[in-house]
């Protein structure tokens, strides 16, 4: 990787740095996690900005600052099981792989999952497991997850993929509240799910069902 790559690299993580993001070693899981690799070809100039990009089926990878501030705040260990829903474009997952046990993923859209198992596979990251399903049902067989995060904004409070989440595991999720949606952290505590809020988010809608096609 060039000189320029690298430049790019530096600026987005002191960016994040003085944005708020404190946890070395997410800083260190997004600088070794290439996002040209994750957009679009014509976005690719824009890829080390601190901005969301459009990518297919009309969904979005997320600006960096909101992966590395759900990535901080569900305090990923290398011993954690980690439930993704909304695969996307494998950002998230892969930036998550490198700071945990294992990563099961599920995207509703084939194509996005199709294309984010070649970009986990092209960066050797073997302990991602993808699934193409709804992804408000969480992952039942795998369960119980030590850390699960949801990508895409759900109506409610997701109780059937918090029911998924192990006593002491942590959750991070942009749930709707009112006109606007709120990043919450839910913690299980002695099976008593207890909700926080960090702040307020923009994502696309957490939708029941596989899609059809795409």
């Amino acid at each position: 990787m060039g000189e320029g790559f690298d430049t790019r690299v530096i600026a987005l993580v002191m960016a994040l740095r003085n944005a708020g993001i404190r946890d070395s070693k997410v800083l260190a899981a997004i600088e070794r996690t290439p996002r040209d690799l994750f957009v679009p070809e014509s976005f690719a100039d824009q890829a080390f900005e601190n901005r969301p990009l459009p990518i297919d089926c009309g969904q979005t990878i997320s600006q960096p600052y909101i992966v590395a501030l759900m990535t901080q705040a569900l305090e990923v260990t290398d011993r954690c099981k980690v439930l993704e829903v909304g695969t996307g474009s494998g950002y998230q997952a892969a930036v998550l792989a490198r700071l945990a046990r294992r990563v099961y993923t599920i995207e509703r859209y084939r194509t996005l999952a199709k294309e984010a198992e070649a970009r986990f596979s092209a960066l050797k990251l073997s302990n991602i497991v993808t699934r193409i399903g709804d992804g408000t049902k969480g992952w039942p067989e795998q369960a119980p997850f030590d850390r699960i995060i949801i990508t895409a904004a759900a109506p409610e409070r997701p109780d059937a993929i918090l029911s998924q989440l192990r006593e002491g595991g942590i959750c991070v999720a942009p749930v709707h509240n009112g006109p606007v949606q709120t990043l919450l952290r839910y913690r299980n505590e002695a099976g008593v799910i207890h909700e926080e809020a960090l702040c307020d988010v923009r994502f696309v809608p957490l939708v029941e069902g596989a899609a059809r096609s795409m």
